[in-house]
Protein backbone atom coordinates (compact mmCIF):
# COMPACT_ATOMS: atom_id res chain seq x y z
CA UNK A 1 0.00 0.00 0.00
CA UNK A 2 1.15 4.24 -0.66
CA UNK A 3 2.41 5.61 2.13
CA UNK A 4 2.32 9.52 2.80
CA UNK A 5 5.37 9.80 5.91
CA UNK A 6 5.46 13.34 8.37
CA UNK A 7 8.67 13.19 9.91
CA UNK A 8 9.53 14.52 14.05
CA UNK A 9 6.48 17.05 14.43
CA UNK A 10 7.72 18.83 16.94
CA UNK A 11 4.96 19.25 20.20
CA UNK A 12 5.21 20.52 23.25
CA UNK A 13 3.40 18.51 25.82
CA UNK A 14 2.30 17.82 29.28
CA UNK A 15 2.87 13.92 29.39
CA UNK A 16 4.73 11.92 31.78
CA UNK A 17 4.74 9.82 34.80
CA UNK A 18 6.09 12.71 37.40
CA UNK A 19 4.86 15.74 38.26
CA UNK A 20 7.20 17.73 36.78
CA UNK A 21 6.55 16.47 33.79
CA UNK A 22 2.73 17.18 33.86
CA UNK A 23 3.60 21.02 35.28
CA UNK A 24 6.58 21.75 33.30
CA UNK A 25 5.92 20.22 29.78
CA UNK A 26 8.70 18.88 27.29
CA UNK A 27 9.40 18.50 23.94
CA UNK A 28 8.25 15.03 22.24
CA UNK A 29 8.61 14.27 18.59
CA UNK A 30 5.46 12.80 16.55
CA UNK A 31 6.04 10.85 13.27
CA UNK A 32 3.42 9.55 11.22
CA UNK A 33 3.59 6.89 8.09
CA UNK A 34 -0.15 7.22 6.78
CA UNK A 35 -1.30 3.77 4.56
CA UNK A 36 -3.49 5.02 1.98
CA UNK A 37 -4.29 4.34 -1.53
CA UNK A 38 -2.52 7.39 -4.14
CA UNK A 39 -3.37 6.23 -7.10
CA UNK A 40 -6.29 8.60 -7.92
CA UNK A 41 -4.55 11.53 -6.21
CA UNK A 42 -1.14 11.14 -8.05
CA UNK A 43 -3.72 10.79 -11.49
CA UNK A 44 -5.83 13.57 -11.15
CA UNK A 45 -3.37 15.88 -9.00
CA UNK A 46 -5.94 17.00 -6.85
CA UNK A 47 -5.42 17.38 -2.90
CA UNK A 48 -9.71 16.19 -2.52
CA UNK A 49 -8.58 12.77 -3.73
CA UNK A 50 -5.50 12.65 -0.80
CA UNK A 51 -4.79 13.44 2.55
CA UNK A 52 -4.00 16.74 3.08
CA UNK A 53 -1.00 16.24 5.61
CA UNK A 54 -0.94 19.95 6.64
CA UNK A 55 -4.40 19.10 8.26
CA UNK A 56 -3.24 15.93 9.57
CA UNK A 57 -0.08 17.58 11.34
CA UNK A 58 -2.15 20.36 12.94
CA UNK A 59 -4.65 17.43 13.76
CA UNK A 60 -1.80 15.62 15.46
CA UNK A 61 -0.89 18.29 17.54
CA UNK A 62 -3.99 18.97 18.64
CA UNK A 63 -5.04 15.68 20.40
CA UNK A 64 -1.51 15.75 21.55
CA UNK A 65 -2.29 18.92 23.27
CA UNK A 66 -5.20 18.12 24.72
CA UNK A 67 -4.93 15.32 27.25
CA UNK A 68 -2.31 14.76 29.40
CA UNK A 69 -1.19 10.91 29.53
CA UNK A 70 1.27 9.18 32.29
CA UNK A 71 2.51 6.99 29.20
CA UNK A 72 3.84 7.90 25.77
CA UNK A 73 2.12 4.37 25.13
CA UNK A 74 -1.25 5.18 25.81
CA UNK A 75 -0.61 8.75 23.87
CA UNK A 76 0.35 6.73 20.61
CA UNK A 77 -2.16 4.96 20.77
CA UNK A 78 -5.13 7.99 21.66
CA UNK A 79 -3.64 9.73 18.61
CA UNK A 80 -4.09 6.72 16.26
CA UNK A 81 -7.53 6.02 16.63
CA UNK A 82 -8.31 9.86 16.47
CA UNK A 83 -6.77 10.17 13.42
CA UNK A 84 -8.24 6.92 11.27
CA UNK A 85 -11.73 7.75 13.45
CA UNK A 86 -11.42 11.48 11.48
CA UNK A 87 -9.52 10.81 8.21
CA UNK A 88 -11.32 8.21 6.01
CA UNK A 89 -8.59 8.09 3.51
CA UNK A 90 -6.10 6.71 6.12
CA UNK A 91 -6.08 2.87 5.81
CA UNK A 92 -3.64 2.09 8.20
CA UNK A 93 -1.07 4.13 10.51
CA UNK A 94 2.24 4.10 12.10
CA UNK A 95 2.79 6.66 15.31
CA UNK A 96 5.96 7.15 16.56
CA UNK A 97 6.49 9.03 19.70
CA UNK A 98 9.95 10.20 20.88
CA UNK A 99 10.60 11.78 23.86
CA UNK A 100 13.64 13.67 24.01
CA UNK A 101 14.09 14.51 27.20
CA UNK A 102 13.25 11.20 28.85
CA UNK A 103 14.02 11.81 32.98
CA UNK A 104 16.56 8.93 33.78
CA UNK A 105 19.18 10.19 34.90
CA UNK A 106 21.54 9.01 32.09
CA UNK A 107 22.40 10.79 28.58
CA UNK A 108 20.54 9.20 25.93
CA UNK A 109 19.25 11.01 22.55
CA UNK A 110 15.64 9.91 22.89
CA UNK A 111 13.36 7.19 24.16
CA UNK A 112 10.03 6.05 22.44
CA UNK A 113 7.25 3.46 21.18
CA UNK A 114 5.84 2.99 17.96
CA UNK A 115 2.89 1.49 16.99
CA UNK A 116 0.84 -0.14 14.00
CA UNK A 117 -2.94 0.28 14.13
CA UNK A 118 -6.01 0.26 11.04
CA UNK A 119 -9.01 -0.84 9.40
CA UNK A 120 -9.42 -4.33 9.39
CA UNK A 121 -12.26 -6.63 7.30
CA UNK A 122 -14.44 -8.69 9.52
CA UNK A 123 -17.00 -11.01 8.95
CA UNK A 124 -19.88 -11.96 11.09
CA UNK A 125 -22.03 -14.69 11.74
CA UNK A 126 -25.46 -13.30 13.20
CA UNK A 127 -28.45 -15.25 14.25
CA UNK A 128 -31.56 -15.63 16.00
CA UNK A 129 -34.54 -18.42 16.70
CA UNK A 130 -36.47 -16.88 19.43
CA UNK A 131 -39.39 -14.18 19.75
CA UNK A 132 -39.25 -11.88 16.75
CA UNK A 133 -35.71 -13.04 14.95
CA UNK A 134 -36.45 -10.61 12.23
CA UNK A 135 -36.47 -7.55 14.94
CA UNK A 136 -33.70 -9.08 16.88
CA UNK A 137 -31.40 -9.20 13.97
CA UNK A 138 -32.19 -5.69 12.85
CA UNK A 139 -31.62 -4.35 16.48
CA UNK A 140 -28.32 -6.03 16.46
CA UNK A 141 -27.25 -4.58 13.59
CA UNK A 142 -28.43 -0.57 14.50
CA UNK A 143 -26.42 -1.66 17.46
CA UNK A 144 -22.97 -2.31 15.42
CA UNK A 145 -24.02 0.74 13.23
CA UNK A 146 -23.59 3.04 16.40
CA UNK A 147 -20.15 1.84 17.06
CA UNK A 148 -18.05 4.55 16.52
CA UNK A 149 -14.55 2.01 15.60
CA UNK A 150 -17.09 0.55 13.09
CA UNK A 151 -17.71 1.15 9.47
CA UNK A 152 -18.80 -0.50 6.24
CA UNK A 153 -21.11 -2.73 7.78
CA UNK A 154 -22.91 -5.22 4.53
CA UNK A 155 -25.39 -7.63 5.10
CA UNK A 156 -26.25 -10.81 3.49
CA UNK A 157 -29.87 -11.84 2.93
CA UNK A 158 -31.25 -13.55 6.30
CA UNK A 159 -31.79 -17.24 5.60
CA UNK A 160 -33.38 -19.91 7.44
CA UNK A 161 -31.51 -22.78 8.74
CA UNK A 162 -31.78 -25.75 10.89
CA UNK A 163 -30.19 -26.15 14.42
CA UNK A 164 -26.82 -27.15 14.95
CA UNK A 165 -25.88 -29.33 17.46
CA UNK A 166 -28.57 -29.55 20.52
CA UNK A 167 -32.11 -30.06 17.65
CA UNK A 168 -34.79 -29.49 20.00
CA UNK A 169 -35.02 -26.08 19.32
CA UNK A 170 -36.70 -23.94 16.70
CA UNK A 171 -35.14 -22.82 13.43
CA UNK A 172 -32.83 -19.88 13.01
CA UNK A 173 -32.92 -16.99 10.81
CA UNK A 174 -29.36 -16.28 10.17
CA UNK A 175 -27.47 -13.73 8.14
CA UNK A 176 -23.67 -12.74 7.19
CA UNK A 177 -22.03 -8.97 8.30
CA UNK A 178 -18.99 -7.78 6.64
CA UNK A 179 -17.61 -4.61 8.17
CA UNK A 180 -14.52 -3.00 9.01
CA UNK A 181 -13.44 -2.18 12.50
CA UNK A 182 -9.81 -0.72 14.28
CA UNK A 183 -10.65 -2.48 17.51
CA UNK A 184 -8.81 -5.64 18.41
CA UNK A 185 -11.00 -9.29 17.82
CA UNK A 186 -10.58 -9.37 21.39
CA UNK A 187 -11.91 -5.54 22.03
CA UNK A 188 -14.67 -6.77 19.04
CA UNK A 189 -15.82 -9.41 21.23
CA UNK A 190 -16.38 -7.85 23.92
CA UNK A 191 -18.72 -5.16 21.85
CA UNK A 192 -20.72 -8.71 20.36
CA UNK A 193 -21.17 -9.87 23.74
CA UNK A 194 -22.13 -6.59 25.05
CA UNK A 195 -24.87 -6.67 22.56
CA UNK A 196 -25.85 -10.05 22.94
CA UNK A 197 -26.51 -9.04 26.60
CA UNK A 198 -28.48 -5.77 25.33
CA UNK A 199 -30.45 -8.51 23.46
CA UNK A 200 -31.71 -10.48 26.07
CA UNK A 201 -28.89 -13.14 25.25
CA UNK A 202 -28.69 -15.83 28.10
CA UNK A 203 -25.93 -18.65 27.96
CA UNK A 204 -27.83 -21.51 29.62
CA UNK A 205 -27.55 -24.66 26.68
CA UNK A 206 -24.51 -25.39 24.64
CA UNK A 207 -25.70 -24.74 20.79
CA UNK A 208 -29.10 -23.69 22.29
CA UNK A 209 -31.85 -21.04 21.65
CA UNK A 210 -31.02 -17.63 21.58
CA UNK A 211 -32.71 -14.29 20.82
CA UNK A 212 -28.95 -13.03 19.26
CA UNK A 213 -26.23 -14.84 18.47
CA UNK A 214 -23.20 -13.06 17.23
CA UNK A 215 -20.06 -14.42 16.12
CA UNK A 216 -16.59 -13.53 14.61
CA UNK A 217 -16.10 -15.95 11.98
CA UNK A 218 -12.72 -14.01 9.78
CA UNK A 219 -10.72 -11.59 11.06
CA UNK A 220 -8.76 -10.04 8.15
CA UNK A 221 -5.86 -12.71 7.79
CA UNK A 222 -5.45 -13.15 11.45
CA UNK A 223 -5.22 -16.82 13.13
CA UNK A 224 -5.24 -16.70 16.83
CA UNK A 225 -6.52 -19.25 19.66
CA UNK A 226 -7.26 -18.45 23.01
CA UNK A 227 -9.40 -19.49 25.64
CA UNK A 228 -12.30 -17.14 24.97
CA UNK A 229 -11.84 -16.82 20.83
CA UNK A 230 -10.40 -18.73 18.38
CA UNK A 231 -9.96 -16.87 14.54
CA UNK A 232 -10.90 -18.20 12.08
CA UNK A 233 -14.35 -19.47 13.84
CA UNK A 234 -12.90 -23.32 14.46
CA UNK A 235 -16.15 -25.21 12.53
CA UNK A 236 -16.81 -22.35 9.83
CA UNK A 237 -16.30 -24.75 7.10
CA UNK A 238 -18.64 -27.15 8.03
CA UNK A 239 -21.81 -24.94 9.09
CA UNK A 240 -24.32 -24.37 6.16
CA UNK A 241 -25.47 -21.68 8.54
CA UNK A 242 -22.37 -19.77 8.40
CA UNK A 243 -20.96 -20.25 4.84
CA UNK A 244 -24.79 -20.31 3.31
CA UNK A 245 -25.04 -16.28 3.65
CA UNK A 246 -21.41 -15.80 4.02
CA UNK A 247 -21.04 -17.38 0.39
CA UNK A 248 -23.87 -14.71 -1.22
CA UNK A 249 -22.15 -11.91 0.51
CA UNK A 250 -18.19 -12.26 -0.05
CA UNK A 251 -17.20 -15.75 -1.99
CA UNK A 252 -14.07 -14.44 -2.67
CA UNK A 253 -13.11 -13.90 1.11
CA UNK A 254 -10.50 -16.18 1.97
CA UNK A 255 -9.84 -18.46 5.11
CA UNK A 256 -6.36 -18.06 6.49
CA UNK A 257 -5.95 -21.09 7.41
CA UNK A 258 -7.31 -23.83 4.61
CA UNK A 259 -6.14 -21.62 2.12
CA UNK A 260 -9.44 -21.66 0.32
CA UNK A 261 -12.17 -18.83 -0.61
CA UNK A 262 -16.01 -19.56 1.00
CA UNK A 263 -17.14 -19.90 -1.88
CA UNK A 264 -14.83 -23.10 -2.74
CA UNK A 265 -15.78 -23.79 1.10
CA UNK A 266 -19.32 -23.87 0.66
CA UNK A 267 -19.04 -25.90 -2.44
CA UNK A 268 -17.39 -28.52 -0.78
CA UNK A 269 -19.25 -28.56 2.10
CA UNK A 270 -22.74 -28.73 -0.69
CA UNK A 271 -21.05 -31.56 -2.70
CA UNK A 272 -20.21 -33.69 0.52
CA UNK A 273 -23.61 -33.12 1.90
CA UNK A 274 -24.88 -34.19 -1.49
CA UNK A 275 -22.87 -37.37 -1.22
CA UNK A 276 -24.19 -38.39 1.63
CA UNK A 277 -27.57 -38.25 1.09
CA UNK A 278 -26.92 -40.08 -1.72
CA UNK A 279 -25.24 -42.94 -0.19
CA UNK A 280 -28.24 -42.74 2.71
CA UNK A 281 -30.49 -43.11 0.09
CA UNK A 282 -28.63 -46.20 -1.39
Amino acid sequence: MDCIEIRELEVYCHHGVFKEENVLGQKFLVSLILYTDTKMAGVSDDLEQSIDYAKVSHFVKERMEEKNFKLIEAAAEYVAEKVLLSFPLIQRIQVEIKKPWAPILLPLETVGVTIERGWTKVYLSIGSNMGNREEHLRTALERLQRERTIRGIRVSDCMETEPYGYLEQDSFLNAAVELETIESPDSLLKILHKIETEGGRERTIHWGPRTIDLDIVLFGDVIMQTETLTIPHREMHLREFVLRPLAQLAPWASHPVYHKTVSELWEQMSQNNTKGRNETDD
